[in-house]
């Protein structure tokens, strides 16, 4: 069953709640169809795996053809048919142009090329990161919805703990001022009770103010405007991580978590782009086959010459010697990137421990956070129906009223808010881990009501 809280029902009373919803998965399957950040990371990766085939073609063979049309103006010599003995061509001078037409065909193919086979690895190991690098963007796809979700849940709970708090202090102030002014309490009692109430109204409007601007974060995300929302059931099962053993979560972050994943192949990636420009260094082989054909003629009567088909068969060894020190440049260039990388990873790394850790610690605090937050609110409850109660009698005074109203409101504030938490907690846990899929988020969603 859902707490009693005094205040809490005196603002749900005034609220009409729907009777269905909104849950998590209707969120997480717009923001999946819509979310931007998501479909760049996709983007992203696809982009980014077409360098394995674009490497892989440098390797396969290579054809080329070309047509070439040429005319060249001037005098020149030729040839023309003798009349007086036919057979013989005379030499004769010719003036105009002559046209001549080219018509090749090239086949090359890459026997040895160091370079070539280690930019192809390169790119296998780029691609590997950015697929890594897209799951982790889903995993955060679902920390994202879930931490957006839950923050519009706890504002909701937050706005309804600010007017029920509102409507404690305005029927405050007007019991003082109904007594004041049949001359039953002080005028400071008045004055304190106005204090209290109009505190409460702006804290309700920055409650409201703050729930719209987080319903827009949410639609953000799933590209969907925000209705509402079901919310978290009372009964919470408040169940430590399993395993809880904090080293197994670590262990198993360092194996599955994408993102030190992403950093693990950018490395490879850096030692590949070593050997390949090491490769510079290295002679290169390739087999070519070359087909050509030329035609030429002649303006003013000269003759059609045609050549016949040739056919180049041939292996082409390129030796480097100098290039001006463009590939030892090259070779530290690869060094520093790749010693950047191994930085990078393990700068990751530590952070997946400490996260992991952080997120493991978290979720068991949380645990004694929400069971004390519950007792806090019940106790608060009744210490002011008892507060109010000697306030009628004379052993309690008005600020006491006041101050329990106060105290009541901020406990619940604070169980709202460690329900929240304790249940994205251990979702952010599973991220650190690296295995969080939809079936958290599944198991989130049946905690909803």
């Amino acid at each position: 069953m859902r707490l009693k809280l005094l205040t809490l029902a005196l603002a749900l009373a005034a609220i009409s709640l729907p009777s269905h919803g909104e849950d998590l998965l209707d969120a997480y399957r717009d923001a999946r169809a819509n979310d931007p950040v998501l479909s760049q990371a996709d983007a992203t990766r696809l982009a980014t795996g077409e360098g394995v085939p674009q490497a892989r073609a440098l390797l396969l063979p290579q054809i080329s053809a070309g047509l070439t049309l040429s005319q060249t103006n001037g005098g020149g010599s030729g040839a023309v048919q003798d009349p007086n003995n036919p057979g013989q061509f005379i030499s004769t001078s010719q003036f105009g142009h002559t046209r001549t037409r080219s018509i090749d065909g090239t086949l090359s193919q890459t026997i040895f090329d160091f370079s070539k086979y280690a930019n192809l690895k390169a790119a296998h190991s780029a691609a590997n990161a950015q697929d890594a690098t897209y799951e982790a963007a889903l995993q955060n796809l679902y920390v994202r919805v879930t931490a957006a979700y839950f923050t519009v849940l706890n504002d909701e709970d937050q706005l309804a703990f600010a007017k029920a708090n509102e409507d404690a202090y305005k029927r405050q102030y007007d019991q003082a001022d109904q007594q004041y002014k049949v001359g039953l309490s002080a005028i400071t009692n008045v004055y304190q009770a106005k204090a209290y109430y109009e505190n409460a109204k702006t804290q309700s409007i920055a409650a409201r103010n703050t729930l719209d601007n987080d319903r827009e974060a949410l639609r953000v995300i799933t590209g969907k405007p925000i209705g509402e929302l079901k919310k978290l059931r009372d009964d919470l099962p408040l169940q430590p991580p399993t395993p809880t053993d904090p080293d197994s979560w670590v262990k198993q972050a360092l194996q599955s978590n994408p993102t030190l994943q992403a950093q693990k192949d950018n490395v490879e990636t850096a030692q590949h782009n070593i050997t390949a420009a090491r490769a510079g260094h290295l002679p290169t082989i390739s087999a070519n086959v070359t087909y050509g054909k030329n035609s030429s003629w002649y303006q003013n009567g000269g003759i059609h010459q045609d050549t016949r088909p040739s056919t180049t068969i041939g292996l082409t060894l390129s030796v480097p010697i100098f290039s001006g020190g463009a590939t030892q440049s090259r070779v530290r260039q690869s060094i520093y990137q790749r010693d950047a990388a191994t930085d990078a990873m393990e700068l990751q790394r530590r952070q997946i421990v400490q996260d992991t850790l952080n997120y493991y610690r978290s979720v068991i605090a949380g645990i004694s956070q929400v069971e004390s937050s519950k007792a806090s609110v019940e106790s608060g409850q009744k210490a002011l129906e008892a507060t109010r109660a000697g306030f009628e009698v004379g052993t309690q005074t008005f600020t006491d009223v006041l101050l329990a109203i106060q105290t009541l409101t901020q406990s619940e504030s604070n169980y709202s808010q460690a329900r929240h938490q304790f249940i994205l907690n251990k979702l952010l846990l599973q991220q650190a881990a690296g295995t969080a899929d939809l079936k958290n988020i599944e198991e989130i969603n049946a905690l909803l009501e």
